[in-house]
Parts: structure tokens; sequence; C-alpha cells
């Protein structure tokens, strides 16, 4: 593909799509204050899936990227960050113990819940995030991707399970038998 075909190309499939991505960056991950790094990022990771011939469709690509980037920031700024305590003053601790530990409990299960959905496979992470944060159906998730309903669902079983041993892993969760079916609703 020459520069221009990809330039046209570009303009014509990518271009259109920039709005709805930040709209969506926008509402999904408020918390993050710079988009156009995640939309740039995105843009040069296309780009580089579109040369090398791995591209089927570009929106999906460009969104399903834009997505996971944002949860690699949300959980690198969470690593990193700490005031130093020579920064910390009586106004910045909690009222409370209490409030302390229901936060630190609330923050670290946050944590637990993030990274169990940043270690399931692509497909099936899209899925979870569609399915529990977008709240589509089963229908409209597979109306999205291109899939049939019962293999979003297959993807939304196997994405409970491995979440569900991810916790139960890390003494989040109970131990319990693994062969318990999980209880998923029937496609919409």
């Amino acid at each position: 593909m020459s520069s221009s075909e990809e330039i046209e190309w570009f303009e014509s499939e990518v271009k259109p799509c920039e709005a709805a991505l930040r709209g969506y960056l926008f509402k999904r991950f408020p918390i993050l204050v710079d988009h156009d790094d995640l939309v740039q990022e995105s843009y040069a990771r296309l780009i580089r899936a579109k040369r090398s011939g791995n591209l089927t469709c570009a929106k999906a690509f460009l969104f399903t990227v834009a997505r996971n980037l944002a949860i690699d920031m949300i959980r690198r700024h969470k690593a990193s960050n700490h005031e130093p305590i020579a920064e910390v003053g009586e106004d910045s601790l909690p009222e409370a113990a209490s409030d302390a530990a229901a936060s630190l409990d609330w923050q670290q299960r946050l944590e637990a819940l993030i990274e169990a959905v940043a270690s399931l496979p692509d497909r099936c992470r899209e899925v979870i995030m569609l399915r529990h944060l977008d709240g589509l159906s089963y229908k409209e998730i597979a109306e999205r991707l291109g899939i049939s309903p019962n293999t979003v669902k297959a993807h939304v079983v196997k994405g409970v399970r491995d979440c569900t041993s991810y916790f139960r892993k890390r003494g989040l969760l109970d131990a319990a038998p693994s062969n318990l079916p999980v209880n998923i609703e029937s496609p919409q």
C-alpha cells in the first residue's frame, strides 16, 4: 500500500471514528486527563497492524486498542501514585480508621478486578467489558463484534470463571470447587 493510499484509507475509514473514540474514552475513563495520547498511540498501533496485514476491522481494532491502553495507563498510574510522607498533612488523613480501612479494602478490590480483567485474552476481555461496563446485551455484543450470541456467552462464562479463579488464587474469595456451574443469564 502506497503512502497516498494509506493516507486515503486513514482519512476515509479511521478519521471519521475519532469523535466517537474520544467520546468513548471520556465516558469510560473520565479519570484520565490526557485522552490525546491514547488516541495517538491507538492510531500508531492501528497503522502498524494495517501495514503488517493483521487488520480486519479498523474501528473495532481502534476502540479495543484504546480501551486496553487506557486500562494500562490506569494500572501504571495506580502503581506510581503515592504522596511522599513529607507532604502528608493532618488534613489529608481520613476522619476515622474504619473509613481508611474501608477505602483501602475498596481500592485493593478495584485493583484486583482491573488486573483480573486485564489478564483475560483480548476477545474475552472485550466481551466482558462490553457486557459489564457498557451494559450491552449478548445480541448487541454479537452484532458489534461480528460473532454469534453463543460465542458471546462462551466468552462471558470463560471471563467470569477466569476472574473467579484469579480472585481465589489471591485469597479474595473462599476456596470452592471449580466445577460449580456459573450462573450466566441466557443471551438476550
